[in-house]
């Protein structure tokens, strides 16, 4: 699969160009970024073609991924999937429900394949616990704390505009909702408040009577970081493993579940359709942040 890459970041830089550089089916055609310095730059380091026009890049792949902004990130995915593109998107795949929307609409209106790139999610310990809490039943909540500290001095992400601007709510949210639809499945209705250091904290209400927490930022104290989750119900209280931090085997397998789905196999879980119900989601908390109000979800 001829691959175009969008974005020159360190997300792209750490995750995207080096694992479809060394993914055996895939060729990485070229690199677009804002930046055309930084898009020669990472295509040279990778054996691809820096491209200065976005429709051109998408002209000669069969595919695109991209590490850019949300609300960036959207218009592209359109633009790709109207050209018959297929897509493997990062998170969020919009700020918007109306944006997503629109992404999964032009999908489908060409035959598209698409895949969110939920991080852990594509790391078989983490598949194989949600497969093991599917087959599970009595859950009552799940509580997930992912608190970071992208601030601090040498961490690239806290140069990343976006991320100060819409916080851990809508760049570590996605990682956790994105953990506890499978297991505890729609949610219903969404209440949030937001403090101090961009702690915001989140109550889920499923549609099954099931309740998730969730704690969440990215200017964290240093002292407080950590990434906890668990489910508890009346099989007692199971934790969600830790996992190794290897973003290029996660994309690699993203890749792999795009190229299957592309090729007329199962669509991934981690499809169009539920990255645009995790931002439908992420949407609600932030509007009850902003209201004061529990947010319903029809």
């Amino acid at each position: 699969m001829r691959f175009g890459l969008f974005g020159t970041g360190p997300w792209a830089q750490q995750a995207h160009a080096p694992a479809l550089a060394a993914h055996p089916d895939v060729e990485l055609v070229g690199v677009w970024g804002r930046d055309p310095a930084k898009a020669s730059a990472l295509a040279q380091e990778h054996g691809a073609k820096p491209y200065a026009e976005i429709d051109d890049l998408i002209a000669d792949v069969d595919a695109i991924a991209v590490a850019l902004p949300p609300d960036v990130q959207a218009d592209i995915a359109v633009r790709a999937a109207r050209a018959g593109k297929h897509l493997l998107l990062d998170k969020p795949v919009a700020f918007t429900p109306e944006a997503a929307a629109e992404v999964v609409a032009a999908a489908e209106e060409n035959d598209v394949a698409g895949v969110v790139f939920f991080t852990r999610r594509f790391m078989p310990e983490i598949q194989q616990f949600i497969e093991r809490a599917q087959a599970t039943e009595g859950w009552l909540e799940a509580r997930i704390d992912h608190l970071g500290s992208i601030f601090q001095p040498g961490n690239p992400f806290g140069a990343s505009v976006w991320r100060k601007e819409s916080g851990g709510l809508w760049d570590v949210g996605p990682h956790a909702v994105a953990l506890i639809l499978p297991v505890l499945g729609p949610v219903a209705e969404v209440t949030a408040l937001a403090g101090a250091r961009d702690m915001t904290h989140v109550l889920l209400g499923h549609a099954n009577g099931a309740i998730s927490t969730l704690t969440l930022s990215v200017d964290a104290p240093a002292a407080l970081e950590r990434e906890d989750a668990a489910f508890f119900g009346e099989s007692g209280v199971a934790d969600v493993p830790p996992v190794p931090w290897l973003p290029v085997e996660a994309f690699g397998r993203a890749v792999d579940a795009l190229i299957g789905a592309a090729g007329g196999g199962p669509a991934s879980p981690l499809d169009l359709a539920f990255g645009t119900e995790v931002v439908r989601i992420l949407a609600a908390a932030a509007e009850s942040v902003k209201t004061g109000r529990t947010v319903k979800l029809g």
